[in-house]
């Protein structure tokens, strides 16, 4: 598994950010290497909730679907799945007195024939990592 994680802190209260965050449909709107997030189920975020998602990786475009496995105190968990890999993508919010830090983790499973070459796409996960981590940091600086 490759895992990939980086905190962001903000000036935000931890519950006004969770409650953007939590909402996966945002994702597309600070993270460059999500080009499309469509929220397949209707109502407030809760488990079991799907999402579509559109993700750049090496230059390609990727198709996921994910669900919300886990909601509690500014906590969210979520598994996606396409034919080549198995995500699990988690949002923590800690309060830290008048703002917050944002825990983001992304694990990738790498599927089938490709999960030998896991350990050399590693470097390739870790890319998205920093543009994400900043693409958030302004988002959430500008709410």
């Amino acid at each position: 598994m490759i895992k990939v994680a980086g905190t962001v802190s903000a000036p935000l209260p931890a519950r006004t950010a969770f409650a953007y965050l939590s909402a996966f449909e945002h994702t597309a709107e600070w993270d460059p290497g999500t080009a499309v997030m469509d929220k397949l189920t209707e109502g407030p975020v809760a488990v079991g909730h799907r999402y579509h998602a559109e993700t750049l990786f090496r230059g390609k475009r990727q198709s996921l679907e994910y669900e919300v496995i886990e909601l509690f105190d500014n906590h969210i968990k979520l598994r996606g799945e396409n034919d080549n890999v198995v995500s699990f993508d988690s949002i923590d919010v800690k309060s830290t007195g008048p703002g917050c830090d944002v825990l983001y983790t992304a694990e990738f499973s790498i599927k089938g024939p490709f999960k030998l070459l896991q350990p050399f796409l590693k470097p390739a996960f870790m890319s998205l990592r920093d543009p994400a981590l900043e693409g958030l940091r302004q988002k959430l600086n500008s709410l």
